[in-house]
């Protein structure tokens, strides 16, 4: 594990945008290392976080029993956050947050897969069940291959990419992350100087596939819009444009300024009051001063609504 501390990012922001104060009960949706639920507490809210990565026990245990959690006042209940309606019922939550994407800890533990910088087993699993990297990369057609680093990695030469796996995992099969990036470095012609690193579009495509991470952020905001209070606040941070875009048409199309519409999500009832008002035009970015600090900042997006009276929008028959 890296010996760097893990930094919440745009935490000011967040903590604007929510405004938590003592007695309102705050869902910390991706609870991490627990940097947005220890300023939670320390605002004085009730704070119930969702983690579905087992790790993140080590990271809550200390709050759990610390003087800032006296009351009570911390849970970890070790999901994804679309169980948060479920869990804690509609209409129940004064606040969400939302910090998407993988952790620093987690491109940090190199057993855990996500890093094409480190050698670790390839699984790139924020939790503990389902179908890994390498049973993906193993397993899958060419054009299923290609489909997932086009769409979720936003690689132009995905069926090149997927073409160069498919004839080296017949020789033996993948593994390992550096043996993967080697074979797409080499798919891609080398690093020619690029910044970039050549595997980092498919590594992302995976990890995304891997962790139905788009479907989840979908499902996600479903269930916050039903678990927030009238006047509750959501705070969703995003680290790349396919979150952003997600984020984007479901708080304009809540807030009554988009037509509805997403490949990822079930029709929606049409001509519904808007059960979101945007607290902002736009998205917010990192402050520049974070962004020195923490590389990680440096493609946040901020966007954050506030729940109307308006009823939860259902499904269209």
């Amino acid at each position: 594990m890296s010996d760097t501390p893990h930094i919440s990012v745009m935490l000011p922001e967040v903590l604007t945008a929510l405004a938590p104060a003592a007695g309102a009960h705050i869902v910390d949706g991706t609870f991490g290392a627990g940097g947005y639920s220890r300023a939670f507490l320390e605002s004085g809210a009730t704070v119930t976080a969702f983690d579905r990565d087992p790790t993140a026990r080590r990271f809550a245990a200390p709050l759990e029993s610390g003087p800032l959690a006296a009351g009570g006042r911390f849970r970890l209940v070790e999901a994804r956050f679309s169980a948060m309606a479920e869990e804690l019922g509609e209409a129940s939550v004064d606040g969400v947050a939302l910090d998407l994407g993988v952790s620093s800890m987690q491109l940090d533990e190199a057993d855990r897969g996500f890093s094409f910088m480190r050698d670790g087993p390839l699984d790139m699993r924020m939790g503990a069940d389902g179908p890994t990297a390498a049973d993906m990369v193993n397993t899958l057609d060419k054009e299923a291959l290609a489909r997932i680093f086009f769409v979720y990695g936003e690689e132009r030469e995905s069926r090149r990419v997927a073409s160069f796996l498919l004839r080296r995992r017949v020789e033996a099969p993948f593994t390992r992350t550096l043996d993967l990036a080697e074979v797409v470095e080499r798919s891609l012609g080398g690093r020619r100087g690029a910044k970039v690193h050549p595997a980092t579009r498919v590594f992302q495509a995976l990890r995304i596939a891997v962790n139905e991470e788009l479907s989840e952020l979908e499902a996600g905001l479903l269930a916050a819009e039903r678990a927030l209070k009238v006047g509750g606040r959501l705070a969703v941070v995003t680290f790349h444009s396919l979150e952003d875009r997600i984020v984007k048409a479901f708080l304009a199309e809540r807030a009554g300024r988009t037509p509805a519409g997403s490949r990822h999500a079930p029709p929606r009832e049409t001509g519904a009051a808007p059960s979101f008002e945007l607290q902002f035009r736009g998205a917010r970015e990192a402050s520049p001063g974070e962004a020195g600090i923490n590389p990680r900042s440096r493609s946040a997006k901020l966007r954050a609504a506030v729940r109307t009276e308006a009823p939860v929008w259902r499904p269209s028959e």
